[in-house]
């Protein structure tokens, strides 16, 4: 599957079968997204820089990194879904404004923050 649509239709329906659409609100999606990237952090929070970039090398936590970000990409699609929100638009939009507040001779190398 490589399309955020099918995966929404299939999330859909897997939520259909469980009769579970009554407690996919926006509020409890966005909870459980909050929750779902607490455990990705849970799995880096420890780490030096230079060791979180070597979870990349160690198959088992390579795999639980894996399956969180899978959580947190599952959660976001289906609030994005309800809410009625392209998220491929809405990255896209995200990024141009990006582009324009952080002009790349004024913030390149810094990690400030724009006004």
């Amino acid at each position: 599957m490589r399309d955020i649509g099918e995966l929404a239709v299939r999330l859909r329906e897997f939520a259909a079968e469980r009769d579970w659409e009554q407690f996919h609100t926006p509020k409890n999606l966005a909870m459980a997204l909050s929750g779902e990237v607490g455990e990705l952090v849970a799995e880096l929070q420890w780490l030096t820089p230079e060791e979180s970039w070597r979870v990349r090398d160690d198959p088992e936590a390579a795999a639980r990194i894996r399956a969180e970000l899978g959580d947190v990409f599952i959660y976001l699609t289906r609030l994005a879904d309800l809410l009625q929100v392209d998220l491929l638009d809405a990255a896209a939009d995200k990024l141009e404004d990006s582009r324009r507040r952080y002009d790349p001779e004024r913030y390149r190398g810094s990690a400030r923050k724009a006004p």
